[in-house]
């Protein structure tokens, strides 16, 4: 089993410790690389994403630990970046010109006015009960039309370009499952899940594994029934724990592998010496 991660989370947004505790972590799960991969920063100021004030400091601790660590763990510098809009996303300039190993897409917000500012945004991520209010108030309380949003911006996401990794890509059926009318076999939802794959696929993107919630809700993103259209598809996918505090570094790992295996899958993406390479269970 390859141990490496490459979404990881720290105290230069939302997690829990600083960089280093999690590189020391890895190191004694005998980990060959890891990624640090901080919420990029947004027009607004959040508690989970980091401020563009604290980039460079970001980038030189970065740094510092690949020069302490190098011989013993392969660090890497990444950035998990939202698309919010076709203005702000992670193919602009900004995002493009940080001197980053890896950019990863993801979609955490649907803004629902063309002003980028936190009150203009609907969060698919938080709590259920805020997510329902959104539903409500935004969407004319239809689930399927705040699906069908969020797989629209994570298309445009895909096709504007400037990542590497496809973040948690339906992430939308954590809250959405539990609204009525939602349903994982429906042909609406079927067929925005395969058109996103196609996208994905059509632009040669890697998708993670996203193991955050499986063992404690039995969740992956993306679900374990899309696997064996991913790899007909001949996406590639790497494990990625998304974790937030150091003890769940390798969270989910071998379960992940399991379900890639059961899949048809034979290989997984890693960053090894700087290069993208497809490396063999």
């Amino acid at each position: 089993m390859h141990l490496s991660n490459y979404h990881s989370h720290c105290s230069f947004c939302d997690g829990r410790s600083m960089p280093e505790e999690f590189v020391k972590f890895a190191l004694a799960k005998s980990f060959r690389a890891y990624g640090i991969s901080s919420h990029g920063p947004l027009p607004f100021e959040t508690f989970w994403n980091m401020s563009a004030f604290d980039m460079p400091e970001y980038l030189v601790e970065i740094s510092r630990l690949k020069e302490k660590y190098q011989g013993h763990l392969e660090i890497y510098t990444g950035m998990e970046i939202d698309y919010l809009d076709t203005t702000y996303n992670p193919s602009i300039p900004y995002f493009q010109n940080l001197p980053l190993d890896y950019r990863i897409g993801s979609v955490h917000f649907l803004p629902i006015a063309t002003e980028l500012c936190e009150a203009n945004m609907v969060c698919i991520d938080g709590p259920f009960s805020e997510f329902k209010q959104a539903v409500d108030t935004y969407f004319e309380g239809d689930i399927r039309k705040m699906v069908k949003r969020y797989y629209e911006s994570s298309i445009q996401m895909v096709e504007l370009g400037g990542i590497d990794i496809v973040g948690h890509l339906d992430k939308i059926y954590m809250n959405g499952q539990r609204c009525k009318d939602f349903s994982f076999t429906a042909p609406w939802y079927r067929n925005m899940v395969n058109e996103y794959l196609e996208v994905i696929a059509g632009k040669g993107l890697i998708v993670e594994i996203n193991t955050k919630n499986l063992l404690k809700k039995q969740q992956t993103f993306p679900r374990q029934e899309y696997l064996s259209r991913m790899r007909e598809l001949q996406i590639p996918v790497m494990v990625n724990s998304d974790c937030h505090t150091p003890d769940l570094v390798n969270d989910g790992r071998q379960e992940a592998f399991d379900m890639l295996k059961q899949a048809g899958y034979k290989s997984t993406c890693e960053l090894i010496a700087g290069s993208w390479q497809s490396i063999p269970f």
